[in-house]
């Protein structure tokens, strides 16, 4: 069976869950997290690399110890790390971990405390209030890990956008290979860019559709066979995350893809259309009475209802059938249009490049400018810079700019927005910047006046550009907290400043309803890559997906200027 590098990275995560449960050195629990992060964000598949006899222990964070277990896990499928640690504790402690807001240590806790290692017998405490009186718990801890608990019941499993890609890849190329097979495509919620996925809906173009099912059914990673027919069939991979094939003919192609893009909700909207008109829309094509009309182009199907074509991010139905009627759709935003990054990390503070290591790759992904922003004292654990070590990489950018790189660095800092609202370096070390990207890093259990008034004051410190991640989300692992972007959105029209699209696949931050306030209010949104290493500029394809859903153009978005009108309007805020 293939293995992913995001299979190899989730067993070094777990490695990493679980030694630090049992309270292992921190010094090795980091070793595996930064290993697992390496992985995730490799543009190839280290199995690859590894095919090719190439040294992976070159890889950032991959050392002679992770670079076994690799060697290890693509022989073997397993790890005999993992299994071991599997046996010492209870089998279903890492459940645990998926609920927000509930980390390893508090699961430490739980587990050596309270004896607690499944969610019936966490929502059993929690009920009887034994939570709260655990050290770095409380009330209101215990009060969220119920709603946490409520939500994960509410929910199916859901894979991110960036992982989903990964087995969406694969499995397109493996059915390509099928005989007479002209085109696939991921349709559903995967092609509309939602931030995860609930399974995959694949269409094929093929004379066949038996010998194609055949074939799809037989691929490696295939653990269940859900149902299988001609035309049609749906599989459960080992990942646990569901596919379904269907393979279609060239007349009926768009009708298909239409309908199995969605959403649902869009969907329904377009067909009452259709049946005022007096046709019918299914996934086989548009229909005047028995004679099909349409259905072998998307474009077609909407031309066939009076609509020009919808780009598939926003079809939610929040708006886009209206304005697609007013002749008012959004020219979105595409991935060639950004001229730079206004958020990346070296190895000052937690990045694992050099400066001219990050400046090179920002070139080779096209973009003219890159801003360095590494993270500030504050920020213990990203080892941040203090003023002194600020001043001496402000040298180090202006020696870079003097020779002739084909791309300019800007002089930036990530700087923490502490409780009270200020900013945790000194206003006239900020001043010398291009660029100050505020982030808030703690005390996300604030109220929502006081996170609010806390990231309004940082707004209106006269060095302040950009507010960073402005929700603080985490997908799937930690909760936005709690404050009024609305108010934090026209408070930036107001103030003169911008906002970020942190296009990390974790992230994707601002949400796209907030993008489209944020187009709404005027307000220029920067889709950055928040870059650690060079294989993350591949991220800021998801912050393109996630401001197209977001209704944003070209003109929304800042980073799109060339540098000279960037600097006059990165002035502007000052």
């Amino acid at each position: 069976m293939p293995v992913h590098n995001e299979d190899i990275a989730a067993v070094f995560d777990e490695i990493a869950d679980l030694l630090e449960i049992e309270g292992d050195n921190p010094f090795r629990i980091r070793a595996y997290r930064n290993g697992a992060h390496t992985l995730r964000e490799l543009g190839r598949d280290v199995r690859t690399l590894v095919e090719r006899g190439e040294d992976i222990t070159r890889l950032s964070g991959i050392g002679k110890n992770l670079a076994a277990k690799i060697y290890e896990i693509l022989e073997t499928g397993h790890c005999r790390t993992l299994d071991k640690l599997r046996k010492q504790l209870p089998a279903d402690l890492t459940e645990l971990l998926k609920l927000p807001g509930l980390g390893p240590r508090r699961v430490h806790a739980l587990f050596h405390e309270l004896d607690i290692h499944n969610h019936e017998q966490l929502e059993r405490a929690a009920r009887d209030g034994l939570i709260q009186h655990l050290p770095g718990f409380g009330a209101k801890t215990e009060a969220r890990i119920l709603e946490a608990l409520q939500a994960h019941a509410d929910t199916s499993r859901r894979f991110k956008l960036a992982v989903a890609g990964r087995y969406a890849e694969s499995l397109v190329a493996y059915l390509k290979t099928a005989a007479g097979v002209s085109q696939v495509e991921v349709a559903g919620s995967f092609r509309r860019c939602r931030e995860t996925v609930g399974d995959l809906d694949i269409l094929v173009i093929a004379r066949r559709g038996r010998s194609v099912i055949e074939h799809f059914i037989a691929y490696d990673e295939v653990e269940n066979v859900l149902s299988s027919g001609t035309t049609r069939a749906t599989v459960m991979l080992h990942s646990g995350l569901q596919v379904d094939v269907r393979v279609v003919t060239a007349a009926s192609y768009g009708a298909a893809l239409h309908y199995f893009t969605g959403s649902r909700s869009h969907n329904i909207a377009v067909r009452r259309i259709a049946q005022r008109q007096g046709l019918k829309i299914n996934e086989y094509g548009v229909f005047r009475g028995k004679k099909r009309i349409a259905g072998k182009t998307e474009a077609e199907v909407f031309k066939s209802v009076g609509l020009p074509f919808i780009p598939p991010e926003l079809r939610e139905n929040r708006g886009e059938i209206e304005a697609a009627h007013a002749g008012l759709l959004p020219v979105l935003v595409e991935s060639g249009d950004l001229r730079g990054d206004l958020h990346s990390h070296t190895r000052a503070s937690d990045g694992h490049e050099s400066i001219q290591v990050m400046a090179d790759a920002a070139r080779k992904h096209g973009l003219e400018y890159l801003a360095i922003t590494d993270h500030s004292k504050r920020l213990t654990v990203a080892h941040g810079l203090d003023s002194k070590r600020l001043l001496a990489q402000l040298e180090s950018i202006e020696a870079f700019n003097a020779g002739d790189h084909g791309v300019t660095l800007l002089r930036g800092i990530e700087v923490d927005i502490l409780e009270d609202g200020s900013l945790d370096l000194p206003d006239d070390i900020l001043a010398r910047l291009d660029i100050v990207i505020g982030a808030v890093h703690s005390r996300f259990d604030l109220t929502r006046a006081k996170q609010t008034r806390r990231i309004l004051r940082a707004m209106d410190n006269p060095n302040f550009t950009l507010l960073a991640h402005p929700s603080g989300r985490l997908i799937d692992r930690r909760a936005p907290y709690d404050v009024d972007m609305a108010r934090i959105i026209r408070h930036a029209r107001e103030r003169g400043c911008f906002l970020e699209l942190n296009a990390h696949p974790e992230r994707l931050d601002l949400l796209d309803t907030h993008c489209q306030l944020a187009r709404e209010e005027g307000v220029l949104v920067s889709i950055n890559s928040d870059a650690h290493s060079i294989v993350d500029f591949d991220n800021l394809r998801f912050g393109i997906g996630q401001a197209r859903r977001g209704w944003l153009e070209k003109q929304d978005v800042l980073n799109t200027r060339p540098l000279s009108e960037l600097r006059k309007l990165l002035a502007g805020t000052r």
